[in-house]
């Protein structure tokens, strides 16, 4: 889907900054967003080597949604007192790191671009979302939808997406700076049980609250 997108040239060179405008159905706040450029002349440089991490605290995932150039490792540090097991069925981007207990940690560097939806084994309320994109200019929307990324002069096709919305794609001019506003629709999202790392449903008693 390629969306229109509203530019203004205020005085400050190569920077895009936007916001996410996100249909929802009443009462729900929108998800917060991944968005990333790609020039359309010739391909992205490579990003240097970067680490982040989401951490496991209190059966959650923190920052629950992450983006990242290809080449990022991520960490997940385990914060709880318990275990967990981190793992992915994303096509493509599959993997399991193993059940591991509290203060260890284990990371996935993704080589390859994809969105990756990121569970534990254990506890079915935990699920993240890890944007790779093929390039280094990449972000998260803060609260209010608002998003900026530094960048050279040029055309790029940037891209929306959120744990919620399909992509949406754009075609924007960046010279001295730019501004874009992209809406995601997330109105007929509907939250469905995911299964295991083996592909099966989880017991009935993971989703009981347990104290």
């Amino acid at each position: 889907m390629v969306a229109a997108v509203s530019l203004a040239t205020p005085a400050r060179a190569d920077v895009l900054t936007g916001t996410i405008v996100t249909k929802v159905r009443a009462g729900v706040a929108a998800a917060p967003a991944i968005v990333y450029a790609e020039p359309l002349a010739g391909a992205a440089p490579a990003a240097p080597p970067r680490t982040v991490a989401i951490t496991q605290k209190s059966k959650t995932f923190a920052p629950r949604v992450v983006g990242v150039p290809v080449g990022a490792t991520v960490q997940f540090p385990n914060d709880d007192d318990i275990f967990h097991n981190v793992f992915s069925l994303s096509t493509g981007q599959a993997f399991d790191l193993g059940l591991y207990r509290a203060g260890a940690s284990k990371s996935r560097t993704f080589t390859a671009p994809g969105v990756v939806r990121v569970f534990c084994n254990i506890h079915p309320q935990m699920t993240a979302l890890v944007v790779a994109a093929p390039t280094p200019w990449i972000t998260t929307t803060g609260a209010n939808g608002a998003w900026r990324l530094e960048l050279p002069a040029g055309k790029y096709r940037v891209t929306a997406l959120s744990e919620r919305a399909a992509p949406v794609v754009s075609e924007v001019s960046v010279a001295g700076a730019a501004t874009a506003t992209i809406t995601l629709d997330e109105s007929a999202f509907v939250a469905a049980r995911h299964s295991n790392k083996f592909g099966q449903p989880y017991p009935e008693t993971a989703y009981k609250p347990q104290h």
